[in-house]
């Protein structure tokens, strides 16, 4: 059996086969609203045949954004807009669908990555007030956050739950809460970040404790077939900083309450960090978070090749593959895939007829 092609369960869904498309920024909505480039670009990857889409990391407030293009899911207006975007996607495609919940904290207030993606100077009308665990910048230079107080951070619980809720009546299958790439909630779980002296800093059970409890309270506020999953940098990359043993506890915590999957990236909290890149370069980490938990476990980064993918499951380091820019450049990812591994991909009826000659089968309804 193909691996790659097999279905998967996740939480109470069951995926067709095991390529996910993980979440990727399009900073292109408006006062956190989708626009229409998000119905091209969402509708488009809805007919790639993939197992998963989860869209973008969407803002629990605006403060959240990374930018001021960002998408959001704080208002009805937000929620409205993602809900027609699946009642669009769901006429046509039948692939669940998750949405990223996230908050950059001190990363926010940040331009358009074509136009520099530097935080924007104060004076800047588009600018913002950054949060974070402890007043440190990302980049040296760069205007202090605000450390949170109790009170914002009990607010911050809150914005992440509502969020969940909206994207539940949007239609949405399920969440995944962001806790990777040097954002709020990896910023509480990095000691290079969090020098907090109360609850929420020092120990490692301390610095869990806010992505813990933004965890529990999605988790408890839906229903149970609402698909909860976690994002995480698996290492900062840097000596003294997030690690692997760290992020294995952190898993392991996860599991134990219910987490219906767990998406294993690195680096991104630092400019100090040193990445060894190379295919597959984090895929030891979902490895070796994979040996120590039930739930499933999505390796990313850096796989672009079927054969490397279905390697990669057969190996039992991960139960599925993620791409992110590898399907932005080949939307069409999973069908090639699935004609190199002699596979078996469903396609929408208005595409059967372009099923190349030799592959009688690889297309079906």
């Amino acid at each position: 059996m193909v691996k790659l092609f097999s279905p998967l369960s996740v939480g109470a869904l069951t995926l067709k086969n095991r390529i996910i498309i993980a979440p990727m920024c399009m900073y292109s909505a408006n006062n956190g609203v989708l626009q229409p480039w998000h119905w091209q670009h969402y509708g488009n990857l809805a007919q790639s045949a993939a197992g998963m889409l989860i869209i973008e990391a969407s803002a629990v407030a605006p403060e959240g954004r990374i930018s001021y293009a960002d998408v959001g899911l704080w208002n009805d207006e937000c929620q409205q807009a993602l809900q027609q975007l699946v009642g669009d996607i769901r006429r046509d495609s039948d692939m669940p669908l998750l949405v990223q919940l996230g908050h950059a904290g001190r990363k926010a207030s940040c331009d358009k990555p074509w136009d520099g993606g530097q935080q924007l100077p104060a004076s800047d009308e588009r600018s913002w007030q950054t949060i974070a665990p402890s007043a440190l910048p990302f980049t040296e230079g760069q205007r202090s956050p605000q450390a949170m107080t109790k009170i914002q951070i009990d607010k911050c619980i809150s914005q992440f739950v509502a969020a969940a809720k909206r994207a539940h009546v949007a239609g949405i299958n399920g969440v995944e809460l962001h806790a990777a790439h040097g954002y709020l909630l990896h910023q509480f779980l990095s000691p290079l970040s969090n020098r907090r002296d109360d609850e929420f800093g020092g120990s490692l059970s301390n610095r869990m404790r806010l992505p813990l409890a933004i965890f529990d309270a999605v988790r408890a506020a839906l229903p149970r077939d609402f698909v909860v999953g976690v994002r995480i940098s698996a290492t900062d990359w840097v000596d003294g900083g997030w690690n692997l043993p760290q992020s294995i506890e952190f898993a392991r915590e996860l599991d134990h309450r219910g987490c219906d999957y767990i998406h294993v990236s690195s680096g991104g909290l630092s400019e100090k960090q040193q990445i060894a890149i190379g295919a597959g370069y984090q895929v030891p980490f979902a490895a070796a978070i994979t040996a120590q938990v039930q739930m499933p476990v999505i390796a990313v980064g850096l796989i672009t090749d079927p054969l490397q993918a279905e390697k990669i499951l057969q190996q039992q380091q991960a139960d599925a593959i993620a791409l992110a820019r590898g399907i932005l450049y080949d939307p069409r990812w999973p069908w090639h895939a699935a004609a190199a591994l002699g596979a078996e991909v469903q396609a929408a009826p208005q595409y059967l007829r372009c099923q190349p000659h030799g592959l009688k089968t690889l297309l079906h309804r």
